[in-house]
């Protein structure tokens, strides 16, 4: 479904993972390692189908609820540390997303960042692909709210805070769980297929699937 604005919004909120910076594909390598130590070893596709898009809370608490016990104390202390020496070795931005972002800024559309990824790890890798200056003071996370995607409480927050309601804002994702919470924001979802989630994933009402950056601004009405 196809649900290009008749004008540019008011607001694009992005995601960060996979949408901005290419940790995904980095993060899942990890994590399919790490789940695998703790007794519960599954394949990188798995991961991309039950945590891409998902708070590091939430991704806890499914482990526990399989594993049948709390985790060890301090068990996140090593996967946190895996994740940044990584992606200070290797992480850039999303091949297209600057230009995107220079597109968007040239015509006058406000853009902000809400991610299930807490403060100090939005800080750190934006800072790593030199994107957190273009989001200085619009950088939300899940950590600002209850509830997390799916739920649409952090882009509505973001709408609120930004003081634009949700119909002229869009929501720029690449995971399931991203979509659906900008539709129950009401929010038209463009959903990002060029990196690990398939475009079956993402299609659904109000949302439009693409599979490269540089479509973004003709479709957003740039």
């Amino acid at each position: 479904m196809n649900v290009t604005p008749n004008r540019p919004p008011d607001l694009v909120v992005f995601d960060c993972d996979g949408v901005l910076i290419d940790s995904e594909r980095l993060a899942v390598t990890i994590d399919a390692q790490i789940l695998a130590g703790l007794g519960w070893p599954l394949t990188e596709a798995e991961i991309v189908e039950r945590f891409v898009g998902r708070s590091f809370t939430d991704m806890a608490a499914d482990i526990e609820n399989q594993l049948g016990q709390p985790l060890p104390a301090g068990w996140d202390t090593d996967w946190r540390r895996r994740y940044r020496e990584t992606f200070d070795a290797e992480l850039t931005a999303v091949e297209g997303v600057e230009a995107v972002l220079d597109a968007l800024a040239g015509a006058g559309v406000p853009t902000c960042v809400a991610s299930s990824t807490g403060h100090s790890g939005l800080a750190h890798t934006l800072g790593l692909t030199g994107l957190y200056d273009r989001f200085a003071g619009r950088v939300f996370s899940a950590a600002d709210v209850t509830r997390g995607k799916p739920a649409p409480d952090l882009f509505l927050h973001a709408a609120r805070t930004l003081g634009v309601p949700p119909a002229r804002c869009v929501v720029v994702e690449d995971s399931p769980y991203g979509v659906a919470a900008a539709r129950a924001a009401g929010m038209p979802a463009f959903g990002y297929c060029g990196g690990l989630t398939p475009a079956h994933r993402l299609e659904g009402p109000g949302t439009t699937v693409f599979a490269h950056m540089r479509e973004l601004p003709a479709l957003l009405g740039v």
